[in-house]
């Protein structure tokens, strides 16, 4: 294990400091990398995810998918956390904070804004990112990418009527453009760039030629990483000064959400005795969201300056720190 490796947490601190400084700093520089996107996918953050997910596309054999409808226990677990209780648990987490607990401290119509945008976060399930944790767990990568596939297919039936139920609202619109780019970049692409390169070094005589690159690569995945966690937090880094209160407001009930849906797909699975390869990934693809989709809705729904599209923010900013903190206990708890 590397230095970077070892001391990840560190790095992670260290990089969402020198985001929200140079942030601050150099505004328009990151306002110039805000501004490149299309379909309301950032296109640099999408550049250092694919550097992030190619090794772990590499290692998906295609040959050991088709055993993995043997053990649908992990998949199970995922498809009943991430739709049958996250998005409820959601919304109750949030009018149970924003409209009892914080009251007097959030006016009603930002309030109903904030609930909207949670809301938002829990019914988008699964971001690309769950590839990198499920690496850092030794996850079965084979079995993430169908998790992965299969939420993303129900996601596309799934979650208009979803989310217009909780909001209460009957038009909402889902930005194809947003979810289609987002399924084709962060995984089409790399899951083609991994096969055809699986094939090309491969050789069952001579495994060492595909073991050399996944070790050459290693060390820009997580430079990827660190790069997506200073720019997320230098793009939002003039919201974090400005709006502090709100940001920790907003981000309470968040974590909670998220330390309680990973809680209960760990020790589902664990109590279901799921092997640990499979038991991580189910478990952080159960806890993590796809906020890209999250941020395009609340932000055409309630408008850029919106408390919903903050709220989504917000998330945006939780999503890493946290989802790290969650590697570390899974690698601390193996079985």
């Amino acid at each position: 294990m590397g230095i970077f490796e070892r001391y990840l947490s560190v790095w992670v601190g260290l990089c969402i400091l020198l985001g929200v400084v140079l942030g601050n700093a150099v505004p328009d520089v990151f306002a110039a990398l805000a501004a490149f996107e299309f379909a309301r996918v950032n296109l640099v953050v999408a550049a250092l995810i694919w550097i992030m997910i190619y090794p772990m596309m590499v290692q998906v054999d295609f040959g050991s998918i088709r055993d993995i409808g043997n053990k649908p226990k992990g998949l199970i677990i995922t498809l009943v956390v991430n739709w049958l209780i996250k998005p409820f648990t959601m919304a109750a987490l949030g009018w149970l904070f924003f409209r009892v607990l914080f009251v007097d401290l959030v006016d009603p119509e930002t309030a109903t804004e904030y609930i909207a945008g949670m809301i938002l976060l829990g019914v988008a399930p699964c971001t690309a990112m769950v590839f990198v944790w499920s690496h850092l767990t030794k996850g079965d990568a084979n079995y993430t990418l169908v998790q992965v596939s299969v939420n993303d297919l129900i996601m596309i039936f799934a979650f208009a009527p979803l989310a217009g139920f909780l909001l209460g609202v009957t038009d909402v619109v889902v930005p194809w453009e947003t979810l289609l780019l987002s399924v084709l970049l962060y995984v089409v692409i790399p899951l083609v760039a991994g096969v055809v390169t699986r094939k090309t070094l491969f050789r069952p005589d001579s495994p060492e030629r595909l073991a050399s690159l996944l070790n050459t690569l290693k060390p820009y995945s997580i430079f990827g990483l660190l790069g997506t966690v200073a720019l997320l937090f230098g793009l939002q880094a003039e919201t974090i000064v400005a709006q502090p209160l709100d940001i920790v407001l907003i981000a309470i009930p968040l974590l909670l959400q998220t330390y309680g849906i990973f809680a209960v797909a760990y020790l589902a699975a664990r109590w279901w005795r799921i092997e640990h390869a499979v038991a991580a990934p189910c478990a952080l693809i159960g806890t993590s969201n796809f906020f890209e989709l999250a941020v395009a809705v609340a932000i055409s729904l309630f408008g850029l300056h919106s408390g919903a599209a903050l709220a989504t923010v917000v998330g945006v900013l939780v999503e890493v720190p946290v989802m790290l903190s969650l590697v570390a206990i899974v690698n601390r708890t193996r079985w």
